[in-house]
């Protein structure tokens, strides 16, 4: 019941939150790209902080010394929406490779297409292939960390799905470090449920891999490490409540 009632707050809030930024991000259509960005982030980072102060959920990164100084492409496991606010909160430049119908969602769509993410249909095969890598390089060459998740749905808790190559592709083609990230958030906002536990979602930062070799054996590499990683976060515990 109190789990309940939290999360109910917790979206009441996050709603209100989005309108009132929805408003003010429109006046940083015709400024700097910089603006939009600081915009969107500011958006994602207040969204944590209530989201900590309503549901009591936190989060906890280990790795930070990881973060190489140049940009990188980010590949991920992906749980729930919580990771793409998270990431916000470590990087102050992304640009998401996501699905053109995000951009469709009322006020949440348009704030994400100002902060220069590359919108993809994923129906196009590989010329949704090709789009990542040439947008993604020119992210890059502006200072854009790239995200990418590979297994292209959310998976539940403790579980993590195949992955696909475009990452590598897209680190090896641009000559970037390739950056494996993992999380276990769908422990505690889970994907076919609007409530939300309390407590810390981790979030570890693995050693960047270098642009070297083929885009599979770099996939596997990053695959492999994520899925260690996630083996062994708490979690499972959260998962049977």
């Amino acid at each position: 019941m109190i789990q309940t009632l939290r999360s109910g707050i917790f979206y009441i809030g996050f709603t209100l939150w989005t309108l009132i930024w929805a408003f003010f991000t429109l006046l940083t259509i015709p400024m700097p790209l910089s603006a939009r960005v600081w915009s969107s982030r500011l958006w994602a980072r207040t969204a944590v902080l209530w989201l900590r102060l309503s549901c009591g959920l936190s989060y906890q990164v280990t790795g930070l010394e990881n973060i190489p100084d140049t940009p990188c492409v980010i590949v991920a496991n992906h749980q729930s929406a919580l990771e793409t606010l998270l990431l916000w909160c470590l990087f102050p430049r992304l640009s998401y490779v996501l699905k053109q119908e995000l951009f469709r969602i009322p006020i949440i769509g348009w704030g994400l297409r100002l902060a220069w993410p590359i919108g993809i249909d994923r129906s196009a095969g590989r010329q949704a292939l090709v789009q990542v890598m040439e947008e993604g390089k020119l992210r890059l060459a502006a200072g854009f960390n790239v995200v990418i998740f590979p297994e292209g749905t959310r998976y539940p808790c403790g579980e993590v799905g195949p992955f696909s190559s475009t990452a590598a592709g897209l680190a090896l083609r641009a000559e970037v470090p390739l950056l494996p990230i993992a999380v276990n958030s769908g422990c505690f906002w889970a994907r076919n449920d609007w409530r939300k536990k309390s407590g810390k979602v981790d979030l570890w930062i693995g050693p960047a891999f270098a642009p070297n070799g083929k885009s599979s054996t770099l996939t596997e590499q990053a695959e492999s490490w994520i899925r260690n990683a996630v083996r062994q976060m708490p979690g499972e515990a959260s998962k049977q409540q």
